[in-house]
């Protein structure tokens, strides 16, 4: 069991989240994001594209660790995994399981989103959704 661990901890070391996730394109790439940002953003909701944003920046942050990463890489790949559990197509329900992912993310990786991240975010919400309400509300709700 010892040596299982160590081999895990010596390919973590050199793991690179972002070379994993250049070379993930059958599940995950930023064009496919974006795509789904732009297709699914209104249907999604604010928070639900804010806090995906904030995941994505998050991952292209250096000062995040790659363990925190890994949490980031998985909940945007199973966003614009084509296959969900729930189709994102059907009304209303269709988008609660990419929901729930992304927000448990969120909360996973908190400790690392700064406001610098947040503010990128925030721009890019603006972009989508137009300046239109209170973004910072949203932020009050991550610390409920």
């Amino acid at each position: 069991m010892l040596n299982k661990q160590r081999n895990y901890e010596e390919k973590l070391k050199d793991f690179d989240p972002e070379s994993t996730i250049a070379t993930t394109d059958n599940h995950y790439s930023d064009k496919k994001f974006w795509d789904k940002v732009k297709n699914y953003g209104k249907q999604a909701g604010k928070q639900t594209i804010y806090y995906s944003l904030l995941l994505f920046y998050t991952a292209k942050s250096p000062t995040v660790p790659k363990s925190s990463k890994m949490i980031v890489v998985g909940a945007l790949s199973y966003l614009i995994f084509p296959v969900d559990l729930i189709p994102d197509f059907i009304p209303v329900v269709g988008l609660v399981d990419d929901a729930s992912v992304i927000a448990a993310a969120v909360m996973k990786i908190m400790q690392h989103i700064d406001d610098d991240i947040k503010n990128k975010a925030k721009q890019q919400l603006v972009k989508l959704f137009g300046d239109d309400g209170d973004y910072g509300a949203i932020d009050k709700q991550l610390l409920e």
